[in-house]
């Protein structure tokens, strides 16, 4: 039976750099860097300009890339990914980066986001006779890019990034280049960079800071950015495309503090969503704790708007792993108490603001709320740096349907007597909006409000393949009805 998520899981992070002499070692601190994007495997890529060397497990960046591996690794092109599974399942057939080979040689490609149209895509697929060999949505880009040209001045990467719809960044390696792509809206960051001279690529620019790359810029909504010998071009595969989507919550909660973001920095932005929760929710209170690490930002933000002491009341446990899926209640209930440890005389007899950056189902919210009850604390006011979330992702963050978030179900008095909270107070869009300094057209704001810049499929979630795959027909059952229909001739 599954257990229950609390919080919503990173993404991906993609990173490529091309004609280096340390291309490997690179990747591997660009993923290091980009961790924080997703925990469950990671894999690299490399190239010498004529074979290409893999290696990909499941496990964080350090436990993938132990022993000689990355010495195995040849060549002075590289891509690398570091996954959460937002589509197909999390095992080691769906590590990327995935190769194929093929009449234009041999190509890798790392995919950061979903693709709201991957059902189609890959029935139409299937039904013109590609074999898959994975259940992720990165690898209909592969087989599309491997089809035949349909005319002299047919361009296949274009041609397959005006087919495929949703959110993606892309890194992807051929035998002589490295390309970016960026979808139209731009959904996912992707930063370009350079090191001693040569092109690097990354989700975000934290990585660039790690192995002391230069910061260029970022690489805009559907731009194509193509790295060879020669050096780096691009266009614009969708210059009609105004509309932006940018995924807000990346400046919330995904996106490293050190990273910079559209020409913000993420630190800067969540002080300021902190300043707007003091603004729109004036509490009496005596300390402001951060849920950390998620909410350190913000409650110092608030601190300083409301001039309330800030306090690190709670202790986190760095060597303690993410919680994915619980067995039980108690597992799940002690994990809290795990991660998180409070210093009690702090809380004793205090009006104590709490402040984190969300609320998904409120099971963990809970918990905290009850521990510092239990410390003594005289009164607990939980504050979330953006507004609730009521409606599910389909762009590549793994919020589950609307009837598990809690926001979705519950009225707010609910949602404050479930929480055992003395209130309970969101950040409200437009503050949110204004702590990042562009405008509100500029985002995806879906979770909150429901309103969906590109059209999904409402059947498609994170296991649709799968559910595909054990619908098929047996070669059995085909051979059963063939021989009744031979026995009724």
């Amino acid at each position: 039976m599954k257990g229950i998520q609390e919080f919503p899981k990173h993404y991906c992070g993609v990173f490529g750099v091309f004609d280096h002499p340390n291309a490997a070692e690179i990747a591997y601190y660009g993923l290091y860097a980009l961790q924080h994007r997703g925990q469950e495997s990671a894999g690299i890529v490399t190239c010498d300009g004529k074979s290409f060397y893999s290696h990909r497990k499941m496990g964080l960046v350090p436990q993938v890339f132990k022993g000689n591996a990355l010495a195995d690794l040849k060549g002075n092109n590289a891509i690398g990914h570091t996954r959460y599974s937002t589509t197909g399942a999390s095992h080691i057939q769906n590590v990327q980066p995935l190769i194929v080979d093929c009449n234009r040689g041999k190509i890798a490609i790392a995919h950061n986001g979903n693709l709201t149209n991957a059902g189609a895509l890959r029935d139409e697929l299937e039904a013109g006779g590609n074999i898959f060999q994975t259940t992720v949505d990165s690898e209909i880009i592969l087989h599309l890019l491997a089809r035949p040209n349909l005319s002299a001045d047919a361009n296949p990467l274009l041609d397959t990034i005006r087919r495929i719809q949703g959110a993606y960044s892309l890194v992807m390696l051929t035998e002589n280049e490295m390309i970016g792509v960026r979808d139209p809206h731009g959904f996912r960051p992707l930063s370009l960079g350079k090191l001693d001279g040569k092109w690097v690529l990354s989700s975000e620019s934290c990585a660039f800071d790690l192995i002391q790359a230069e910061f260029v810029r970022d690489v805009r909504p559907g731009e194509v950015v193509i790295i060879d010998k020669q050096g780096m071009r691009s266009m614009d595969a969708f210059p009609d495309q105004k509309r932006r989507a940018f995924c807000i919550f990346e400046y919330v909660y995904f996106a490293r503090p050190d990273s910079q973001i559209a020409g913000v920095n993420v630190y800067q932005s969540r002080i300021e969503m902190g300043r707007q929760l003091a603004k729109e929710h004036p509490i009496e209170a005596d300390m402001v704790v951060p849920v950390p690490d998620s909410g350190n930002y913000a409650a110092l933000g608030y601190s300083l708007e409301s001039k309330i002491p800030y306090h690190m009341a709670f202790v986190r446990n760095h060597y303690v792993g993410r919680s994915f899926l619980q067995p039980s209640q108690v597992t799940r209930s002690m994990d809290v108490r795990v991660k998180l440890n409070l210093v009690p005389n702090l809380v004793e007899g205090k009006r104590i603001i709490i402040v984190d950056d969300s609320i998904v189902r409120g099971t963990t919210s809970q918990s905290r709320i009850k521990i510092l009850k239990e410390a003594g604390a005289k009164e607990v006011h939980v504050l979330i740096s953006c507004p609730p979330h009521k409606h599910s992702c389909v762009y590549g963050i793994d919020f589950p349907d609307r009837k598990k978030l809690l926001a979705a179900t519950a009225t707010h008095e609910e949602i404050c007597r479930h929480l055992g909270a003395d209130s309970v107070g969101y950040l409200s869009e437009e503050g949110m909006v204004e702590a990042t300094h562009q405008p509100k057209d500029h985002f995806c704001l879906a979770c909150y409000n429901g309103d969906y810049p590109v059209a999904y499929d409402a059947d498609v979630d994170k296991e649709i393949i799968e559910r595909r795959s054990v619908e098929s027909v047996s070669f059995g059952e085909l051979l059963d009805k063939e021989a009744s229909q031979s026995k009724l001739i």
